[in-house]
């Protein structure tokens, strides 16, 4: 027990190193954002979420950087549309202006230290202020060549507002914090003249969870950048570089999506934070039954892979829920009691399911036996369900990624 101080010592230490080894290739490689929009345009982000399949936590650091990751997952619009949305206009106040269309609210930034205050309590927006920093509204990422934000934003022409819709609720299990922080950077990009590609969106949304100390993997971005079903894959290394590769749609398209294949927002949500940190712990000190937990989740997404090539629900069923149980097992409390009654009430209908999400999120990916089953479990669940919020929510696969246009 004497010895606790200095492990924990020793697990901050290994977090701090981490998080500068992934974020000091951007402060030695500044930008200087630019006003590249007329005064009365704005620049459009949007983007689909991710459902995660198999395979996460093996994108997560350390672990991918010492084995490599390997995650299947989908991005999906919901009920029609793109639910992750960013608008940016200029403005001539010489301020940066953020806006939650979701949750009403509104701050603005008006000195470097505002935007370098990335863990202001009771804000909403930590996101959007590491995102402004690393577009190089802050010395750390533009070099110092400007000494204020005032005179910064007077050299441009003038400010910057960003409104940001996230159509999901906090803690849904769809990658919506990822994905909002890379549709974000995404149209900063555009708006300020970077022409970042997705490979660098991609490595300063892994740069902007570790300013937010949140850590994370790279599924979650990858998943909401890039179209459709697909594997991706990193070697093991400090610069993770993903391959994608795109699987077949027909277990989501047709008689599947939103028949046999059914995604069903629980209403019972659970914010990934503390088990992320929990389960990074354990890789770092290389605890046995997590690494070898991650190992088989990592063979699972290659099963999974494979059911996917060949078309076949039924081992495709069985891989989504091996992912369940791996999740479990990383994880207990990743089933809650009333996870597992919701759940006890449509057993015979199911052929497998799993709550999306590293923590257990709100929204659960269905399978049904067949199509009969798939109707039975409608029934069951819109007569009697588990709580006023929970409902059936209709995907489809989004063919295009993130999109950035301009009025």
């Amino acid at each position: 027990m004497k010895n606790e101080p200095l492990v924990s010592n020793q697990e901050a230490e290994s977090f701090a190193q981490l998080r500068q080894a992934i974020v000091a290739p951007l402060e030695a490689a500044p930008v200087v954002p630019r006003r590249c929009v007329l005064e009365d345009q704005i620049i459009w982000g949007r983007s689909p979420v991710r459902l995660d399949l198999a395979g996460g936590w093996t994108d997560t650091p350390p672990y991918c950087i010492e084995h490599g990751g390997r995650v299947v997952n989908l991005a999906v619009n919901l009920n029609g549309q793109p639910p992750i949305q960013v608008f940016a206009r200029p403005i001539e106040s010489h301020e940066l202006v953020m806006r939650s269309i979701d949750l009403g609210v509104g701050e603005r930034l008006t000195s470097y230290d505002d935007v370098a205050n990335f863990m202001k309590l009771g804000s909403g927006f930590s996101i959007a202020r590491a995102a402004f920093a690393l577009a190089g509204f802050h010395p750390r990422f533009n070099g110092a060549v400007y000494g204020s934000l005032e005179e910064q934003l007077r050299a441009m022409g003038g400010g910057l507002e960003i409104s940001l819709l996230a159509a999901v609720p906090k803690g849904s299990g769809l990658g919506t914090s990822s994905i909002l922080a890379s549709t974000l950077l995404s149209t900063l990009s555009d708006f300020c003249g970077l022409g970042w590609t997705y490979e660098d969106v991609f490595r300063r949304t892994l740069a902007l969870e570790q300013l937010l100390t949140s850590g994370g993997g790279w599924q979650d971005q990858i998943g909401g950048l890039e179209h459709g079903v697909k594997m991706i894959e990193t070697a093991p290394g400090l610069e993770q570089n993903p391959v994608v590769r795109w699987l077949p749609e027909r277990l989501f398209s047709g008689d599947y999506a939103n028949g046999m294949l059914m995604l069903y927002y629980t209403g019972i949500t659970r914010v990934a934070h503390n088990i992320l940190g929990e389960i990074v712990r354990h890789m770092f000190t290389g605890h046995e039954a997590t690494l070898e937990s991650l190992d088989q989740v990592k063979r699972n997404a290659v099963f999974i892979n494979d059911a996917i090539q060949r078309q076949d629900w039924a081992a495709f069923a069985t891989g989504i829920g091996r992912s369940w149980e791996l999740n479990q097992r990383l994880d207990p409390a990743t089933n809650p009691p009333a996870i597992r009654e919701l759940l006890g009430t449509i057993q015979g209908e199911l052929a497998s399911a799993k709550l999306l999400g590293a923590g257990g999120g709100g929204y659960m990916l269905m399978l049904a036996k067949d199509l009969d089953a798939a109707h039975a479990i409608r029934r069951q669940l819109k007569d009697y369900p588990v709580n006023t919020r929970a409902r059936f929510v209709d995907i489809s696969i989004s063919q295009t990624g993130v999109q950035i246009t301009r009025s």
